[in-house]
């Protein structure tokens, strides 16, 4: 057995916890290590670099929101549909900041995707979800957009505090969904608007 009980699968949900209680950019291979009690050297028998472990992190909290949205998504529709995709994904982002923050990172290895396929999993519920309002191409790519940008910036700033106004948060998302309902219901140029 490993010294530790060290494996590659621990050192990666070590250092998604990790991500999520000091936050993705303050990840290192030093805190990760100082964790388990070893030190550094000890990890790169798991794991090639601070890059890699980066990348897996991306990787397993990519998979988990793309499970928990498909899992949201079961026999719902439209609306509804809308409403337990944008929590699943507000919730996850909440939860677990540092693995949201991972799910941002623009430099993923592409062939990450070939490897995991469950990756492009939330492309497909996003379009699945965007179909129910009977959109298609190139409409399905702009909607799909507006909901990661709506959603991506309404999170971030939650998650950095942005939020002072007396409203509460909670009340201010109900109402940021239903615009999107009535957004993606109402979609310009769509045959039948």
């Amino acid at each position: 057995m490993a010294r530790a009980g060290l494996t590659r699968e621990r050192v990666v949900a070590a250092a998604a916890d990790l991500a999520d209680e000091v936050g993705f950019e303050h990840l290192t291979v030093a805190a990760l290590a100082r964790g388990f009690g070893v030190k550094d050297a000890s990890l790169y028998a798991h794991v090639k670099n601070l890059s890699e472990v980066r990348t897996e992190v991306a990787i397993l909290a990519g998979l988990d929101l793309a499970d928990r949205i498909a899992d949201a998504l079961a026999g719902r529709a439209g609306r509804d549909a809308l409403l337990a995709f944008a929590d699943a994904y507000r919730d996850f982002a909440l939860s677990h900041p540092g693995r949201y923050a991972a799910t941002q990172q623009q430099d993923l290895d592409p062939s990450a995707f070939d490897e995991h396929p469950g990756l492009r999993r939330n492309l497909t519920c996003t379009h699945a979800l965007l179909q129910g309002y009977d959109l298609a191409e190139p409409d399905l790519t702009d909607a799909s957009r507006l909901l990661r940008s709506t959603f991506h910036g309404f999170v971030s700033l939650e998650l950095a505090g942005g939020f002072r106004h007396a409203r509460e948060p909670d009340a201010s998302w109900e109402h940021l969904v239903e615009a999107l309902h009535v957004a993606l219901t109402n979609w310009p140029g769509r045959k039948d608007s």
